[in-house]
């Protein structure tokens, strides 16, 4: 064995290659040899530009030592034919460059990043023995003491910051947390009924729910996206006799509404019952204590996810963020006004329509219908506020309805009614039936989706009014905030919350604001 100048161990061949360790891969430019087995690859991109990174890898040698791998866009089609997923390589000539906190899954503070000159190839005939993988456990109390913090589980605590307009954001995401457990719920279905899963929904959806529980530790949801709920699908499906046993890699950790709560991110893979030896053993063990396996708390299960309007803005700035459903206590404002409180749909698929020469006609392609019956339909947009934030909701269809407690279609056929001489494309006022509602206090369920996240749009979408908890959830949610860290940033959200609720950049909130007097 030779040793370079700077003391870091190089291993010599019969044909004088310098073969190197991971463990002393530093950051500088090498011109030595590596020899690894390939255990997984995924591309990287870009959240905000849509944009190609490049090619992560993850990588493990002989010594059982993981590092991550880099291939730029300009070199991926050079190397990508060659690369399948378990087999052993050797890579000549490569850069060690340093582990960005973003796309991070590896605990080594380098990257082995593929250089001008690199040479990957096959390693033919090699006696040496390469860990098939490598995963990395933590205990429920782990994940949660861990959780939502400016740092990382395995002790790095760089931390990335975007500035987002006046909001300071770190990302806290690809932490490389692996987790392991038995399924209790998949997508609401019960694990001992044998869930039927249903890709179209899933695909549409873009995700997936399950509730596992490691060990005898609480129930956590774990949400599945993209190519990690996909792949689920097709290995769930794919046992003859229903999985019970999961294990996903590099999922992120997330307080939602004081329940922990984990999600894939696109590093991620997904193993069931027999698939590798952690879940084989983790099987061994549900087999030896049938008790845990038919433990079920049932709060945790049924738990919907409650967040303040200000944590809800702060999840949209996320750049792991993805369309999602949240419960909101909070307290009406004022009505919008300037635009209208209802459209005209299709009397069968509730889409909006257009006029006809002569009729109306269905925008939905799948419906398609002319000459349709119009029905009023709730698109009301309110401003509310809680002790974080201020924001606009829209009220659609049922919410509307339920909020009312009158369906549009009979209040705008009240108004018409009664002032029978006005114009035939003149529209309804906001009727006194929204109006009254100014000062009420309600649970919304809010649906966040994709045309949110450009940060143009601060309106949120309102499916349905819940019932109000009692005692009021503005005081359990004022306790779960999770970007507190002392009682002065309690206290300064609360403060803040008094102006936010009576100044707001959305122009919506602007034309909201008039006087409510008799109100």
């Amino acid at each position: 064995m030779a040793m370079k100048p700077n003391g870091k161990s190089i291993v010599s061949s019969d044909y004088d290659e310098k073969i190197m360790f991971f463990k002393d891969v530093s950051l500088d430019h090498h011109e030595a040899q590596l020899r690894f087995r390939l255990i997984h690859f995924w591309e990287a991109w870009n959240p905000l530009k849509k944009t190609l990174i490049g090619l992560e890898i993850l990588l493990i040698d002989e010594q059982g030592t993981v590092i991550q791998g880099f291939i730029s866009p300009g070199r991926i089609k050079k190397y990508l034919p060659e690369m399948k997923r378990g087999s052993v390589y050797k890579l000549n000539n490569f850069y060690g460059s340093r582990n960005k906190s973003v796309f991070r899954v590896a605990d080594h503070t380098a990257t082995v990043s593929f250089s001008w000159n690199s040479e990957l190839s096959v390693l033919q005939d090699c006696p040496t023995p390469f860990d098939e993988d490598s995963f990395r456990f933590h205990l429920y109390e782990e994940f949660q003491a861990n959780c939502d913090l400016k740092g990382y589980l395995y002790g790095f605590h760089e931390i990335l910051n975007y500035l987002f307009g006046v909001m300071l954001l770190t990302l806290l995401m690809n932490n490389g947390i692996d987790v392991v457990g038995h399924m209790k719920l998949v997508n609401g279905q019960s694990i001992i009924e044998a869930p039927v899963l249903d890709e179209v929904e899933i695909a549409k959806a873009r995700r997936l729910l399950i509730h596992v529980q490691s060990h005898d530790g609480p129930v956590m949801k774990l949400y599945l996206w993209d190519q990690a709920a996909r792949d689920f699908c097709k290995k769930f499906k794919s046992y003859e006799n229903t999985p019970t046993v999961l294990l996903v890699t590099t999922v992120n950790t997330k307080t939602l509404g004081g329940t922990l709560a984990l999600t894939s991110m696109s590093s991620s893979r997904v193993f069931m019952d027999y698939d590798v030896q952690p879940t084989i053993d983790y099987f061994g063990w549900l087999g030896s204590n049938p008790d845990i396996a038919e433990q079920v708390n049932a709060e945790v299960v049924t738990k919907r996810e409650t967040m303040a309007i200000g944590e809800i803005f702060s999840y949209i700035k996320q750049e792991s963020v993805k369309d999602a459903f949240f419960e909101c206590t909070a307290t009406i404002d004022d009505v919008v006004h300037g635009s209208a409180w209802y459209y005209i749909a299709c009397g069968g698929c509730h889409t909006k329509v257009t006029k006809g020469l002569t009729s109306l006609i269905c925008t939905n392609n799948k419906c398609g219908k002319v000459n349709v019956a119009g029905v009023a339909q709730y698109l009301s947009k309110i401003s509310v506020y809680d002790n974080s934030e201020q924001a606009v909701f829209v009220l659609l269809g049922d919410a509307g309805r339920e909020l009312t407690g009158k369906p549009a279609s009979e209040l705008v056929r009240s108004y018409f009614e009664a002032n029978g001489n006005e114009g035939v494309n003149h529209e309804s006022p906001v009727p006194e039936a929204l109006i009254s509602t100014i000062g009420q206090r309600h649970k919304f369920y809010v649906k966040v989706t994709e045309h949110n996240f450009s940060g143009k749009n601060r309106s949120l979408t309102v499916t349905k009014i819940l019932p109000l908890d009692t005692p009021p959830a503005t005081v359990s949610s004022e306790g779960n905030h999770t970007t507190a860290t002392s009682e002065e940033t309690s206290k300064s959200r609360v403060d803040s919350a008094e102006v936010s609720k009576r100044t707001c950049d959305s122009t919506e909130i602007e034309k909201a604001k008039r006087p409510k007097s008799g109100n």
